[in-house]
Protein backbone atom coordinates (compact mmCIF):
# COMPACT_ATOMS: atom_id res chain seq x y z
CA UNK A 1 0.00 0.00 0.00
CA UNK A 2 1.32 3.41 -0.93
CA UNK A 3 2.33 5.58 1.97
CA UNK A 4 0.66 8.53 0.23
CA UNK A 5 2.00 11.84 -1.03
CA UNK A 6 4.68 13.75 0.82
CA UNK A 7 3.49 16.27 3.39
CA UNK A 8 7.00 17.60 3.95
CA UNK A 9 6.58 21.33 4.42
CA UNK A 10 8.99 24.18 3.75
CA UNK A 11 8.26 27.30 5.80
CA UNK A 12 10.28 30.35 4.82
CA UNK A 13 10.91 33.26 7.17
CA UNK A 14 10.53 30.94 10.17
CA UNK A 15 12.89 32.74 12.54
CA UNK A 16 10.11 34.74 14.22
CA UNK A 17 6.50 35.81 14.17
CA UNK A 18 4.07 34.14 11.79
CA UNK A 19 6.61 31.81 10.17
CA UNK A 20 7.75 30.44 13.52
CA UNK A 21 4.15 29.96 14.67
CA UNK A 22 3.23 28.08 11.48
CA UNK A 23 6.27 25.81 11.81
CA UNK A 24 5.33 24.99 15.41
CA UNK A 25 1.69 24.36 14.52
CA UNK A 26 2.54 21.97 11.69
CA UNK A 27 5.14 20.16 13.79
CA UNK A 28 2.50 19.61 16.48
CA UNK A 29 0.47 17.72 13.87
CA UNK A 30 3.39 15.48 13.00
CA UNK A 31 4.07 16.91 9.56
CA UNK A 32 7.74 16.95 8.53
CA UNK A 33 8.66 20.64 8.80
CA UNK A 34 11.68 22.39 7.33
CA UNK A 35 11.98 25.74 9.08
CA UNK A 36 14.02 28.11 6.92
CA UNK A 37 15.67 31.47 7.51
CA UNK A 38 18.78 33.33 6.47
CA UNK A 39 20.13 32.89 10.00
CA UNK A 40 19.15 29.62 11.65
CA UNK A 41 20.47 30.50 15.11
CA UNK A 42 17.11 31.91 16.30
CA UNK A 43 15.53 28.62 15.18
CA UNK A 44 17.52 26.33 17.47
CA UNK A 45 14.58 25.64 19.80
CA UNK A 46 12.44 24.45 16.87
CA UNK A 47 14.65 21.38 16.52
CA UNK A 48 13.41 20.15 19.89
CA UNK A 49 9.86 19.88 18.50
CA UNK A 50 10.93 18.03 15.38
CA UNK A 51 11.60 20.76 12.85
CA UNK A 52 14.59 20.48 10.56
CA UNK A 53 16.45 23.74 10.09
CA UNK A 54 17.45 25.13 6.71
CA UNK A 55 19.66 28.13 6.07
CA UNK A 56 17.92 29.87 3.20
CA UNK A 57 18.14 33.31 1.66
CA UNK A 58 15.03 33.21 -0.52
CA UNK A 59 16.44 35.84 -2.89
CA UNK A 60 19.26 33.53 -4.00
CA UNK A 61 18.36 31.05 -6.76
CA UNK A 62 21.06 28.57 -5.78
CA UNK A 63 19.87 28.58 -2.17
CA UNK A 64 16.28 27.98 -3.25
CA UNK A 65 17.35 25.10 -5.47
CA UNK A 66 19.44 23.54 -2.71
CA UNK A 67 16.60 23.73 -0.17
CA UNK A 68 14.03 22.15 -2.47
CA UNK A 69 16.50 19.51 -3.64
CA UNK A 70 17.26 18.48 -0.05
CA UNK A 71 13.59 18.01 0.80
CA UNK A 72 12.93 16.11 -2.41
CA UNK A 73 15.88 13.82 -1.73
CA UNK A 74 14.49 12.99 1.72
CA UNK A 75 10.74 12.92 1.00
CA UNK A 76 10.28 12.78 -2.76
CA UNK A 77 8.57 16.15 -2.96
CA UNK A 78 7.83 19.33 -1.11
CA UNK A 79 4.25 18.57 -0.20
CA UNK A 80 3.48 22.01 1.18
CA UNK A 81 5.26 25.28 0.50
CA UNK A 82 4.59 28.15 2.91
CA UNK A 83 5.92 31.38 1.40
CA UNK A 84 6.11 33.57 4.47
CA UNK A 85 9.46 35.38 4.13
CA UNK A 86 8.98 39.06 3.45
CA UNK A 87 9.09 42.59 4.82
CA UNK A 88 7.41 45.95 4.34
CA UNK A 89 9.40 48.72 2.70
CA UNK A 90 8.04 52.09 3.83
CA UNK A 91 8.61 55.64 2.67
CA UNK A 92 7.23 58.39 0.46
CA UNK A 93 7.21 57.28 -3.17
CA UNK A 94 9.56 59.99 -4.42
CA UNK A 95 12.08 59.28 -1.67
CA UNK A 96 12.10 55.49 -2.15
CA UNK A 97 14.99 54.54 -4.48
CA UNK A 98 14.31 52.23 -7.37
CA UNK A 99 16.75 49.79 -5.77
CA UNK A 100 14.49 49.62 -2.71
CA UNK A 101 11.51 48.80 -4.94
CA UNK A 102 13.55 46.06 -6.60
CA UNK A 103 14.65 44.60 -3.28
CA UNK A 104 11.05 44.60 -2.06
CA UNK A 105 9.82 42.71 -5.11
CA UNK A 106 12.83 40.37 -5.06
CA UNK A 107 11.90 39.19 -1.57
CA UNK A 108 8.11 39.42 -1.59
CA UNK A 109 7.39 38.34 -5.18
CA UNK A 110 10.25 36.90 -7.22
CA UNK A 111 11.47 34.56 -4.48
CA UNK A 112 7.93 33.14 -4.24
CA UNK A 113 7.82 32.60 -7.99
CA UNK A 114 11.21 30.91 -7.91
CA UNK A 115 10.33 28.56 -5.04
CA UNK A 116 6.98 27.62 -6.57
CA UNK A 117 8.48 26.89 -9.98
CA UNK A 118 11.19 24.73 -8.39
CA UNK A 119 8.75 22.77 -6.20
CA UNK A 120 5.93 22.27 -8.70
CA UNK A 121 7.32 19.39 -10.84
CA UNK A 122 7.53 16.99 -7.89
CA UNK A 123 4.20 18.22 -6.53
CA UNK A 124 2.59 17.49 -9.88
CA UNK A 125 4.21 14.06 -10.03
CA UNK A 126 2.65 13.06 -6.70
CA UNK A 127 -0.68 14.68 -7.66
CA UNK A 128 -0.94 16.52 -4.37
CA UNK A 129 0.41 19.75 -2.97
CA UNK A 130 -0.34 22.91 -1.05
CA UNK A 131 1.08 26.36 -1.74
CA UNK A 132 0.33 28.90 0.97
CA UNK A 133 1.29 32.47 0.10
CA UNK A 134 1.37 34.97 2.96
CA UNK A 135 0.00 38.18 1.57
CA UNK A 136 -1.63 40.82 3.76
CA UNK A 137 -4.68 43.02 4.02
CA UNK A 138 -2.16 45.26 2.22
CA UNK A 139 -2.87 43.20 -0.89
CA UNK A 140 -6.45 44.49 -0.83
CA UNK A 141 -5.94 48.13 0.14
CA UNK A 142 -3.10 50.59 0.39
CA UNK A 143 -1.84 53.34 2.65
CA UNK A 144 0.53 56.27 1.98
CA UNK A 145 4.18 55.36 2.29
CA UNK A 146 3.65 51.77 1.21
CA UNK A 147 3.97 51.92 -2.59
CA UNK A 148 6.68 49.25 -2.74
CA UNK A 149 5.09 47.00 -0.13
CA UNK A 150 1.51 47.22 -1.37
CA UNK A 151 2.67 46.84 -4.95
CA UNK A 152 4.45 43.61 -4.06
CA UNK A 153 1.41 42.20 -2.26
CA UNK A 154 -0.99 43.13 -5.05
CA UNK A 155 1.37 41.35 -7.45
CA UNK A 156 1.49 38.28 -5.21
CA UNK A 157 -2.31 38.19 -5.12
CA UNK A 158 -2.60 38.23 -8.91
CA UNK A 159 0.12 35.62 -9.37
CA UNK A 160 -1.59 33.36 -6.83
CA UNK A 161 -4.93 33.65 -8.64
CA UNK A 162 -3.37 32.58 -11.92
CA UNK A 163 -1.40 29.76 -10.30
CA UNK A 164 -4.48 28.46 -8.47
CA UNK A 165 -6.24 27.77 -11.79
CA UNK A 166 -3.22 26.36 -13.59
CA UNK A 167 -2.30 23.70 -10.99
CA UNK A 168 -5.70 22.71 -9.56
CA UNK A 169 -6.00 19.79 -11.99
CA UNK A 170 -2.83 18.26 -10.53
CA UNK A 171 -4.29 18.14 -7.02
CA UNK A 172 -2.44 21.27 -5.92
CA UNK A 173 -4.29 23.94 -3.98
CA UNK A 174 -3.05 27.54 -3.79
CA UNK A 175 -4.20 29.63 -0.84
CA UNK A 176 -3.55 33.27 -0.01
CA UNK A 177 -3.64 34.40 3.63
CA UNK A 178 -4.19 38.10 4.28
CA UNK A 179 -3.35 38.90 7.90
CA UNK A 180 -4.32 42.28 9.23
CA UNK A 181 -2.16 43.96 11.90
CA UNK A 182 -0.41 41.17 13.80
CA UNK A 183 1.67 41.28 16.97
CA UNK A 184 5.07 40.62 15.42
CA UNK A 185 8.26 42.59 14.77
CA UNK A 186 6.97 43.52 11.28
CA UNK A 187 6.37 47.12 12.32
CA UNK A 188 9.86 47.50 13.74
CA UNK A 189 11.49 46.43 10.48
CA UNK A 190 9.16 48.67 8.51
CA UNK A 191 10.21 51.61 10.68
CA UNK A 192 13.88 50.84 10.01
CA UNK A 193 13.24 50.80 6.26
CA UNK A 194 11.67 54.25 6.58
CA UNK A 195 14.59 55.67 8.54
CA UNK A 196 17.07 54.45 5.92
CA UNK A 197 15.68 56.77 3.24
CA UNK A 198 17.15 60.15 2.31
CA UNK A 199 14.61 63.00 2.48
CA UNK A 200 14.19 65.45 -0.39
CA UNK A 201 16.24 68.64 -0.06
CA UNK A 202 13.16 70.81 0.33
CA UNK A 203 11.54 68.63 2.99
CA UNK A 204 8.41 68.17 0.88
CA UNK A 205 7.50 64.91 2.60
CA UNK A 206 8.71 65.54 6.15
CA UNK A 207 5.21 65.73 7.59
CA UNK A 208 4.10 62.63 5.69
CA UNK A 209 7.15 60.71 6.88
CA UNK A 210 6.28 61.63 10.45
CA UNK A 211 2.72 60.49 9.84
CA UNK A 212 3.91 57.16 8.45
CA UNK A 213 6.13 56.70 11.48
CA UNK A 214 3.25 57.42 13.85
CA UNK A 215 0.88 55.09 11.98
CA UNK A 216 3.36 52.21 12.05
CA UNK A 217 4.14 52.70 15.72
CA UNK A 218 0.49 52.80 16.70
CA UNK A 219 -0.65 49.92 14.47
CA UNK A 220 2.02 47.29 15.00
CA UNK A 221 3.62 45.99 18.14
CA UNK A 222 7.39 46.43 17.89
CA UNK A 223 7.87 43.31 20.01
CA UNK A 224 5.46 40.36 19.97
CA UNK A 225 3.70 40.26 23.35
CA UNK A 226 2.77 37.06 25.13
CA UNK A 227 -0.98 37.32 24.92
CA UNK A 228 -3.95 36.23 22.90
CA UNK A 229 -5.48 38.41 20.20
CA UNK A 230 -6.45 41.80 21.56
CA UNK A 231 -10.24 41.89 21.52
CA UNK A 232 -10.32 45.69 21.59
CA UNK A 233 -7.89 46.46 18.78
CA UNK A 234 -8.52 43.35 16.69
CA UNK A 235 -4.76 42.80 16.36
CA UNK A 236 -4.08 39.14 15.62
CA UNK A 237 -1.40 36.93 17.12
CA UNK A 238 0.97 34.76 15.09
CA UNK A 239 -0.75 31.74 16.61
CA UNK A 240 -4.09 32.87 15.20
CA UNK A 241 -2.58 33.14 11.73
CA UNK A 242 -0.90 29.75 12.19
CA UNK A 243 -4.20 28.10 13.03
CA UNK A 244 -5.80 29.45 9.85
CA UNK A 245 -2.71 28.28 7.94
CA UNK A 246 -3.07 24.78 9.37
CA UNK A 247 -6.73 24.60 8.40
CA UNK A 248 -5.86 25.72 4.86
CA UNK A 249 -3.02 23.24 4.48
CA UNK A 250 -4.91 20.27 5.90
CA UNK A 251 -8.23 20.90 4.14
CA UNK A 252 -9.06 19.05 0.95
CA UNK A 253 -10.89 22.11 -0.37
CA UNK A 254 -9.45 25.22 1.32
CA UNK A 255 -10.80 28.71 0.74
CA UNK A 256 -8.62 30.39 -1.89
CA UNK A 257 -8.28 33.64 0.09
CA UNK A 258 -8.68 34.32 3.79
CA UNK A 259 -8.36 37.52 5.80
CA UNK A 260 -7.02 36.88 9.31
CA UNK A 261 -7.79 39.03 12.35
CA UNK A 262 -10.69 41.27 13.27
CA UNK A 263 -8.79 44.48 12.46
CA UNK A 264 -7.94 43.20 8.99
CA UNK A 265 -11.52 42.09 8.35
CA UNK A 266 -12.87 45.48 9.41
CA UNK A 267 -10.39 47.42 7.28
CA UNK A 268 -11.01 45.34 4.16
CA UNK A 269 -14.77 45.65 4.66
CA UNK A 270 -14.42 49.43 4.99
CA UNK A 271 -12.37 49.66 1.80
CA UNK A 272 -14.76 47.51 -0.23
CA UNK A 273 -17.96 49.11 1.08
CA UNK A 274 -17.32 52.50 -0.50
CA UNK A 275 -15.86 54.20 -3.55
CA UNK A 276 -12.27 55.12 -4.28
CA UNK A 277 -13.07 58.69 -3.24
CA UNK A 278 -14.44 57.42 0.07
CA UNK A 279 -11.18 55.59 0.72
CA UNK A 280 -9.13 58.65 -0.22
CA UNK A 281 -11.10 60.73 2.26
CA UNK A 282 -10.58 58.11 4.95
CA UNK A 283 -6.83 58.03 4.31
CA UNK A 284 -6.69 61.84 4.29
CA UNK A 285 -7.93 61.75 7.87
CA UNK A 286 -5.04 59.50 8.92
CA UNK A 287 -2.03 61.02 7.18
CA UNK A 288 -0.85 64.58 6.52
CA UNK A 289 -1.10 65.25 2.80
CA UNK A 290 2.13 66.56 1.20
CA UNK A 291 1.73 70.06 -0.23
CA UNK A 292 -1.41 70.73 1.81
CA UNK A 293 -1.45 73.08 4.77
CA UNK A 294 -3.14 71.71 7.86
CA UNK A 295 -6.08 74.07 7.53
CA UNK A 296 -6.64 73.21 3.88
CA UNK A 297 -8.75 70.42 2.40
CA UNK A 298 -6.94 68.04 0.02
CA UNK A 299 -8.12 68.37 -3.56
CA UNK A 300 -8.74 64.68 -4.20
CA UNK A 301 -8.44 63.84 -7.91
CA UNK A 302 -11.55 62.51 -9.60
CA UNK A 303 -11.46 58.73 -9.97
CA UNK A 304 -14.70 57.97 -11.75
Amino acid sequence: MSKGPSRATLVTGASSGIGRAIALRLASEGWPVYAAARDTRPLADLESVGCQLLELDVTEASARDHAIAQIEAEHGAVGALVNNAGYGQQGPFEETPLAAFRNQFETNVFSVVGLCQRALPAMRAQRWGRILNLSSMGGRLSFPGGAAYHGSKYALEAISDVLRFEVAGFGIRVVVLQPGPTSTAFGARSLRSLEDLVPTDDGAYDALRAGIRTALASTFETEPPSRNADSDTGIATPQEVAEVAWQALSSEDPKPRQVVGAAGEQMVALKESGTERDWDRFVAGLYPAPGIERNETPDTPRQD
